[in-house]
């Protein structure tokens, strides 16, 4: 592993020899996000050692380098997934070429099913907690004391002071903003009514398919994690209608502008 990562961070630091401050991953529809990077450099995943390739709509499958809002940035203009049949070690793969790159803080973003019917679409809700709901986890196995410990605490995954910063520019934006618990299922199913009521029961307020593998080796890294997911549609079973990947991508559209307005405030007053 680890000198895979070395390799990817050789590769990309000949294209870009900065080092990054902050990390973004950008979820479905989101991408749009890594456009207003500056001064730019752009990878795509398939020219870096190692990295897999995106193969879900509405994610760009490239690595831009650059400035945003007067901070050095590295963004994934879409990421991966357990259901894509990637091992969640190849999932969290960037995370890991991120840390090495030398970034101190990382912000993920998800489109998200929601649970909590005080939501509703194109909604933003700012990540409390969340539940491994997977099945798996990326750091089974023997672990690498150089990448992190054996037993890394995530009482607080998402860091608090992060978590405050994002209510306060919310606030100064005059942007409604939520703060829930976001359950990671494997996918690629939507869930069924059934299983949305079950997570309801234990606390979940939005449902998706990523973000937690990555959080989990974000914190196993040392690395601060903020969360924000855009609430893409209602979870099965709280409005009578189907779900489709397509309504994922057209309201995160129409969240583009509060999601682009808030995370550039976030980033251009982030906390040390």
């Amino acid at each position: 592993m680890k000198e895979k990562i070395l390799q990817a961070t050789t590769y990309i630091n000949e294209k870009f020899n900065s080092s990054p401050e902050i990390g973004l991953i950008l979820g479905s529809g989101l991408g749009v996000l890594g456009d207003e990077i500056e001064e730019a450099v752009s990878i795509s995943y398939s020219e870096i050692p190692h990295f897999p390739d995106s193969t879900v709509s509405g994610h760009k499958g490239k690595l831009i380098i650059g400035q945003l809002e007067g901070k050095t940035v590295i963004a994934m203009q879409g990421r991966f997934h357990y259901y894509e049949g990637y091992s969640l070690n190849q999932v969290t793969f960037p995370v890991r070429v991120m840390k090495q790159l030398g970034i101190e803080s990382i912000i993920v973003t998800n489109a998200a099913g929601g649970i909590n019917e005080s939501f509703h679409p194109g909604n933003l809700m700012i990540i409390s907690d969340h539940i491994n709901n997977i099945g798996d986890n990326p750091l089974l196995g023997k672990n690498d004391e150089t990448l992190g410990e054996r037993f890394p605490d995530m009482s607080k995954a998402y860091d608090p002071k992060l978590i405050q910063h994002a209510s306060d520019c919310a606030k100064e934006l005059n942007l409604q903003v939520h703060k829930g618990v976001y359950a990671a299922n494997s996918g690629p199913t939507y869930e069924t009514p059934a299983e949305v009521n079950m997570l309801r029961l234990w606390g979940a307020d939005a449902v998706g398919m990523s973000t937690v593998p990555e959080v989990i080796v974000a914190r196993h890294a040392g690395i601060r994690v903020l969360g924000i997911s855009c609430i893409s549609n209602m979870a099965a079973g709280i409005l009578d209608q189907p779900l489709a990947h397509s309504e994922v991508i057209e309201t995160t559209e129409r969240a583009r502008e509060d999601f682009l307005k808030l995370v550039k405030k976030i980033i251009s007053t982030i906390p040390k």
